[in-house]
């Protein structure tokens, strides 16, 4: 095709014998040329013309207001797990059930429609209509994953982290447990700047922990009010097993490794599977069996680890153990915060001689 001028005389030859629309030729070179540099596809240009909170409205049917709960759209949700929050002033979605799906807005689209990230930015575009991007059919989008439809090669969610040297601050919020800076070392707790899940980066604005289990990590930020845990950890992990001696008296199942590090002072031993809400498996419960002369339950007082407790305890004739309801506490640590560390210690070696015997077979 050869074009001679702009809006005076010209010449067109093309190769078929198809008519071609010079004006609209023209115009497509003018608007291209006449584009303001900056105008460039890049996250910072689409933020300056759109928000985040009109990308997650437009792409997220479910959503309907910031840090109110809504059932996922990329898996099989039958409870609403999943909320929008503002973090460190981005909004994140973050899928409570499924930690694997924690994503930026650019994120979410790239999970949604199967996307690179460059093709997800192409997309915004075009859906905007914010002509950063061509806009000619020539990009074939995949179509987007449906909640029910089983997905293959399943990404892996990595985490990584910055430490940072221990503080005076670090030490006022542990010790309120009775937990002191050996025995976070022994549970692999360390202090961190920021850290990364997959290729997004965030800084840590409180005071923020790496609890680590073997390459995998859980990201502790006890002052944050919308997202205190971030954590690419599976079912099998168990906290606090590495720690276990081979042979004991009593094991505690309990809900937490903060839980677990509270018992580890007052000398007594703990674990915790990855949700209060998981049941112990045969094999797993056996092998504990072999080790420790008696395992007890000790979950959260409230509705929801009480109904686990008890459930778990009928399944494999357990004793259950818990705070009081009136101490204005709902675990192990919350209480030692509350009351304070001997008055606690002193209730569960109370409740450790009323509890004697094994387990029944």
């Amino acid at each position: 095709m050869l074009v001679e001028g702009r809006k005076q005389s010209f010449t067109v030859t093309w190769p078929s014998e198809e008519p071609v629309d010079v004006f609209l030729f023209l115009t497509h070179i003018d608007m291209i040329t006449s584009r303001p540099s900056n105008d460039i596809l890049h996250t910072d240009v689409i933020l300056n013309k759109i928000s985040e909170y009109d990308i997650f409205k437009y792409y997220c049917p479910n959503f309907i207001q910031l840090t109110k709960k809504f059932c996922s759209d990329l898996r099989k949700d039958n409870k609403p797990s999943v909320s929008i929050v503002n973090f460190h002033g981005n909004l994140l979605y973050k899928d409570f059930g499924h930690p694997d799906h924690t994503f930026n807005c650019f994120g979410y689209i790239q999970k949604k429609f199967n996307l690179n990230f460059t093709e997800s930015l192409i997309k915004i575009s075009n859906d905007f209509n914010l002509k950063l991007a061509p806009s000619n059919g020539l990009l074939t989008y995949n179509k987007p994953i449906l909640y029910n439809k089983k997905i293959e090669n399943k990404k892996v969610t990595i985490i990584r982290k910055k430490r940072r040297a221990w503080k005076k601050k670090d030490a006022e919020f542990w010790l309120k447990f009775g937990i002191n800076k050996e025995i976070l070392s022994i549970f692999a707790v360390e202090p961190i700047d920021y850290y990364w899940i997959n290729e997004n980066r965030f800084s840590c604005k409180t005071i923020t922990y790496a609890f680590r289990f073997g390459n995998k990590f859980k990201i502790y930020a006890p002052y944050e009010q919308d997202i205190k845990w971030f954590s690419n950890t599976n079912k099998e992990i168990i906290q606090g097993y590495k720690q276990l001696p081979e042979k004991g008296n009593v094991l505690y199942i309990t809900s937490s490794l903060k839980d677990i590090m509270c018992l580890y002072a007052m000398e007594l031993r703990g674990i915790a599977l990855q949700s209060e809400m998981q049941i112990p498996s045969k094999v797993q419960m056996q092998m504990l069996l072999n080790r420790f002369d008696k395992v007890v339950i000790f979950y959260d007082n409230d509705t929801p680890g009480q109904a686990m407790a008890e459930k778990i305890c009928r399944e494999y004739q357990l004793d259950n153990l818990y705070i009081p309801s009136d101490w204005g506490a709902k675990d192990v640590s919350d209480a030692i915060a509350v009351h304070g560390f001997s008055k606690v210690k002193q209730f569960i070696y109370e409740k450790i001689q009323t509890q004697k015997g094994k387990n029944s077979e």
